[in-house]
């Protein structure tokens, strides 16, 4: 069996793989993006705070991805939770880091006429500092759903959704007749995925940010 018949036979589990996959990967980056700003917005006026904030999400990134989800199954158990928890985790270190420095590189004028004209400090953070930095904190997004696209694949090992079930299912069999096709299919199904979320994100970016921003 060709690459091709493989793809044509096994299409509706492909199809369904790579839908659970693009899902995984878009509710983690939601999460992970809320909360991420949320811990930005705290620390980035106090030097000491926004280090630890980027020090502590650093630290989550160095803890090997299957070892951290096989440390959460006793936890929570087989499945989307372990996953879910773990991307989550995994994706907070580019936005934490690129929350703080986009904050940190806003104009101090700007933040003072914001409060001259009456506004509150979380009206200023809202209304001034978060848009004038969502250029780089979208980098930021856009670095996480790379790493998270590929880290997402680990989930299988704790039968967690996406296109990592059709690579393991490869690995598990090799020697056998469809074995490198499956691990072609599901490596092949990330990197598509990975280009169509970086391209709707540079999209985004064209909708969301000023062209004076932008210049």
């Amino acid at each position: 069996m060709s690459f091709w018949e493989y793809l044509v036979t096994r299409r509706e589990q492909l199809l369904t793989d790579t839908f659970q996959q693009a899902s995984l990967v878009f509710q983690c980056m939601v999460l992970a993006t809320v909360i991420g700003v949320a811990i930005g917005v705290c620390t980035y006026r106090s030097a000491w705070a926004g280090n630890l904030a980027i020090l502590s999400t650093a630290t989550i990134l160095t803890v090997p991805s299957l070892a951290l989800i096989g440390l959460l199954i006793p936890i929570v158990g087989l499945g989307v939770a372990p996953a879910v928890i773990s991307l989550t985790l995994y994706g907070l270190l580019p936005i934490v880091r690129n929350c703080i420095v986009g904050l940190r590189g806003v104009d101090p004028s700007l933040g003072d006429a914001a409060t001259g004209i009456g506004m509150s400090r979380a009206a200023r953070t809202v209304r001034v500092e978060l848009p004038l930095a969502w250029p780089p904190i979208l980098t930021g997004i856009r670095v996480s759903t790379q790493m998270l696209m590929g880290i997402a694949a680990v989930a299988a090992y704790a039968s967690g959704p996406g296109l990592g079930n059709e690579i393991f299912r490869g690995i598990a069999s090799l020697g056998s007749a469809n074995a490198l096709h499956q691990v072609l299919a599901g490596t092949i199904g990330i990197v598509v995925l990975a280009l169509l979320f970086d391209a709707a994100y540079v999209l985004l970016g064209r909708l969301t940010i000023s062209r004076g921003i932008r210049g």
